[in-house]
Parts: structure tokens; C-alpha cells; sequence
């Protein structure tokens, strides 16, 4: 029996049909108001209505971009969606006819790359999405892990510098302000203020000033060999290992999964998280290194997860 996956977020839905394999079968896209909570709802019942038009659908899953409570029922708080302890698994039941588990975006995701992507070979896993901000999912022992209040696997909040950069968060010092989308094209900026002449490319490609820069603008650049641009990126590759190398004192995962925008660096990216990882590890002559790979669902993952997590749950 086949599931539809539902991944919302900030003004527009993924929707699709997802078989047992892992296979999006069939795919559909509405655009949402963010501040609307019924226009979202209406999208996510037009979008269902219009998959279950060419596929009998079992269940429901919906990857939502916020914090998800225990039952996998409320979305408890969404910072870019008007949600504030929302019923969503209740409301769209309702409407749907058809069981619904909800699940943060970024654990959906992460249990795709688990079941059916870079980490299908392994028990202990680590999705870093590496985007504007750095989400996380965290698998141990074949299972997801979401904490006493559903919050669990909020990786890019651990505290990495004390005193350190003002955080969205209210708090100081969160790794996804060295170690995401943002920290990069802040640090890029900053840096091409000083040192433009090793960054000509970029500064062709942002149209000549530093303030137009964005993350693939920086990528980009560095392929083409922009020595700045490849600074930038080991930067945030070193500061995802030393966070790797903590998570990995108290996890011991296998793998590491690197997932987001940014992850478009390949080993730009990753060969020195790898290295600072290795140097970093506690106790590494009595332990295997991690792999740290990338994830090879794409865009795709947060459908894929949604579904699987409701075939799985609703069983």
C-alpha cells in the first residue's frame, strides 16, 4: 500500500506518493501563505485529493518545519509558521479521512537518508542539513530519536563557543552560527572587505559587491577556484567536524550524513570536516572513524521520510 508524503514549509508544499521501497511514484507542489494556518491545511487536502486521484493511499505523513510533540500529534512551535501548539495531525485527519502522524522536517529527512539513502547500511546515523540554518536527526539503534518532549536531534543548538555569536535562537555561541548557510555568507562578506583581490570571481558573480554574496555564489566560485571561496568553505568544513567529534563522544554514530544547500561543496565541504573529525574524536585509536558522506536524496528526503514514518508508525 502506498503512503503520501507531506513536507511544509515556510510559503510552499511538497507533496507525493511514496512506495515501500522508498520510490516517490508521483509528485505534486502548492504554494502556502505562512501566516495562514487554513490555507495550508486547504493546500495539503487539495494536494492529497489530487495523488489519491491515481493511487490508493493508506495513510498520511507530514514533515513540518518546527517542533513536533511526543505523540507526533501538535506542532508545538514553528518559527517561519503561524503554528503555535497547533492540533495539525487532528485537523487534517479530519478532513482527509486518513491516519496522519506529523514529524519535524528535518527527522524526516534524516529517516529517509536512513531507510532508503546514504545511511541505509547502518544502525547509527547523523543527518546534518546544512542550509540557512544546521537541522539535525539523530538514529541510534535503528530508531529515531526525539527526546522526552519531541525536541531531540536539535543538533545546531548545541552550545559550541561560550559567549560566542548571538544566536536566532535567544541564545549565544549555537553551532549553526559557525556551521550553517548564514555563518558562511557572513564570514565570506566580512572577509572580502579585507581581502578582495582573492576573490575576484565571487565578486564577478555577486555583480561586484560583497553585500550580494549568497552561499552558491561562494560554492560556485570555489569550483572555479576562487582562493577565498575554498577558505571560506574548509572554514565551515572544520567547524562541522569539531561538532561532529562532540556528538560523536556522546553517539558514536557510524556515519555522518551531510545534507542542505551547502552540501553542494562536495569534499570542498568535507574533506576537512573529515580531518578535523579525526583529530578532534576521543579515544580514536580504540574506535573506527565515522564515514561522513553526503546525502543522496536531495530535495526529495522530507516527502520520502513523511511517508515511510506514517507506513511505519501506522502499521
Amino acid at each position: 500500500m502506498h503512503a503520501v508524503g507531506i513536507d511544509i514549509g515556510g510559503t510552499k508544499i511538497a507533496a507525493g506518493v511514496v512506495d515501500d521501497d522508498g520510490t516517490l511514484l508521483a509528485s505534486t507542489r502548492r504554494d502556502t501563505n505562512p501566516e495562514e494556518p487554513r490555507e495550508i491545511e486547504d493546500a495539503v487536502v487539495d494536494a492529497v485529493a489530487e495523488l489519491r486521484g491515481s493511487f490508493e493511499v493508506s495513510g498520511v505523513g507530514v514533515a513540518a518545519a518546527g517542533f513536533v510533540d511526543p505523540t507526533r500529534s501538535k506542532v508545538l512551535f514553528a518559527a517561519n509558521l503561524a503554528w503555535r501548539d497547533y492540533p495539525l495531525k487532528d485537523v487534517l485527519q479530519e478532513r482527509l479521512g486518513l491516519d496522519v502522524v506529523v514529524e519535524n522536517d528535518a527527522n524526516a529527512a534524516g529517516w529517509a537518508e536512513f531507510r532508503f539513502g546514504a545511511g541505509r547500511d547502518v544502525n547509527d546515523m547523523v543527518m546534518l542539513t546544512v542550509g540557512t540554518g544546521l537541522g539535525g536527526a539523530v538514529v541510534v539503534g535503528g530508531r529515531l530519536v526525539r527526546g522526552a518532549a519531541g525536541a531531540g536531534g536539535e543538533v545546531g543548538h548545541m552550545r559550541m563557543v561560550p559567549n560566542g555569536r548571538a544566536c536566532g535562537c535567544g541564545h549565544d555561541g549555537c553551532w549553526e552560527m559557525y556551521s550553517s548557510g548564514s555563518a558562511l555568507v557572513r564570514e565570506t562578506r566580512a572577509a572580502l572587505a579585507t581581502d578582495p583581490e582573492r576573490a575576484r570571481t565571487l565578486l564577478e558573480l555577486a555583480g561586484g559587491k560583497a553585500k550580494r554574496v549568497t552561499g552558491p555564489h561562494v560554492t560556485q566560485a570555489a569550483k572555479a577556484g576562487d582562493p577565498l571561496s575554498i577558505e571560506m568553505l574548509a572554514d565551515l568544513g572544520r567547524w562541522l567536524g569539531s561538532g561532529m567529534a562532540a556528538l560523536s563522544a556522546l553517539l558514536d554514530p557510524r556515519m555522518y550524513v551531510v545534507g542542505g544547500g551547502v552540501g553542494e561543496a562536495g569534499d570542498m565541504l568535507l574533506a576537512p570536516a573529515r580531518q578535523v573529525l579525526e583529530d578532534e574524536l576521543f579515544a580514536r585509536a580504540q574506535r573506527p572513524l565515522p564515514e561522513v558522506v553526503l546525502a543522496t536524496l536531495g530535495n526529495d528526503a522530507g516527502v520520502v521520510g513523511a511517508a515511510d514514518l506514517s507506513r511505519v508508525l501506522l502499521d
